[in-house]
């Protein structure tokens, strides 16, 4: 008759340890079944009693158990194997970010690929590659940004923001702008349907049929859009666009309104408008940052659903599409919920600012 092993003793915090393992979601399955597979042995269990209860071989149970005897919690982790020695050392590998970061190929290109670097360096392509990506160097890639230039941009920045996630009581808060140049181009030829295994496809030439003019107001608190097109987009049609708000928006409330440095809002009717109407109160953004007017968001949504891939036969076919999707957007419309504060977005300019003038740690 084989004899029984002795349980495994453990410490409390070793069973602490290997209790968290056996639960751990993040952890690999094999670590978790290891730890398992102790403490089963802990509590006495046999080793084939123990195999039969996690579904693995007795062996299996043997070895991780002496493991654990030997080296405790340490002996449960995989020992790192032996493989193939680097052939490409640190002096290599410094050399090719530096050439990626600092300098420019020969040929007149703005920027390297793998293949000019792989030449460059005597690297192969693949482990150029990997090390980019390990780095996180993306010459292939920009991204775009643009400094406001406004002298009174902190001010603005605080107002806006301010309505934003601090907006006064009995008042509306609504962004205000126009979309202008919307184009109803019609696709010489009809658009083949999406398959399995292909996009849907569509023309690259197309009729032109004129144009129009989107203005919206979004309402902050709700979502919901206040949208109408235009022909043209002067002080006279932004004016026009602001009595049909006035008409729609409660006597009792005061309007906020947040809108961009265009000309035609800050037009001598426009403000002789608002002189007679002093419960409108015009809110304006930084130069160049458009970001800050959430119904920007809202045009980028229209764009991509409903302008971009469209084919429309005539500028009343648009504004027609236009209108429907704006209506059905308004039975299930959410807030856009703003969360940054300002000096969050200012600390933010300051670290790309530093980026900028290379003084960034």
């Amino acid at each position: 008759m084989p004899q029984r092993m002795p349980p495994v003793m453990l410490s409390a915090d070793e069973r602490e340890q290997l209790e968290s393992l056996s639960r751990s979601r993040s952890m690999s399955a094999a670590l978790v079944q290891r730890a398992k597979i102790v403490l089963a042995c802990a509590e006495g269990t046999p080793n084939s009693q123990v195999a039969e209860q996690l579904g693995i071989h007795k062996a299996t149970v043997g070895l991780w158990r002496r493991r654990f005897g030997e080296r405790r919690i340490a002996g449960l982790y995989d020992e790192l194997r032996p493989g193939k020695p680097r052939t490409i050392d640190d002096e290599r590998v410094a050399e090719l970010i530096y050439t990626t970061l600092h300098k420019r190929p020969s040929k007149g290109a703005t920027h390297w690929s793998t293949r000019e670097l792989a030449v460059e360096t005597g690297i192969s392509k693949t482990s150029v590659q990997r090390y980019l990506s390990l780095f996180g160097v993306q010459p292939h890639r920009t991204e775009s940004f643009k400094l406001s230039t406004d002298p009174f941009f902190v001010d603005k920045l605080r107002d806006v923001v301010g309505l934003y996630l601090n907006p006064p009581d009995n008042a509306l808060v609504v962004c205000v702008d126009e979309k202008s140049q919307c184009q109803a181009l019609e696709r010489t030829q009809p658009m083949l349907p999406m398959g399995l295994g292909y996009v849907e496809g569509v023309t690259h030439d197309y009729k032109r049929h004129g144009t129009t003019t989107l203005f919206a107001a979004l309402d902050v608190l709700t979502g919901a859009v206040l949208s109408t097109c235009k022909p043209r987009h002067r002080h006279q049609e932004f004016l026009s666009f602001l009595r049909e708000i006035d008409k729609v928006v409660p006597d009792h409330l005061e309007v906020h309104a947040i809108v961009d440095n265009y000309r035609t809002h800050k037009h001598p009717k426009v403000n002789a408008w608002l002189a007679a109407h002093p419960r409108w109160h015009l809110h304006f953004v930084p130069t160049y940052s458009s970001w800050l007017n959430l119904v920007e968001r809202f045009f980028a949504l229209i764009t991509d659903k409903a302008i971009r891939r469209g084919s429309f036969q005539s500028v009343k076919d648009l504004i027609a599409k236009i209108d429907c999707f704006v209506q059905q957007y308004n039975k299930h419309c959410k807030p856009f919920i703003w969360t940054a504060t300002a000096d969050s977005i200012i600390q933010k300019l300051e670290r790309l600012c530093r980026r900028i003038n290379g003084t960034a740690h």
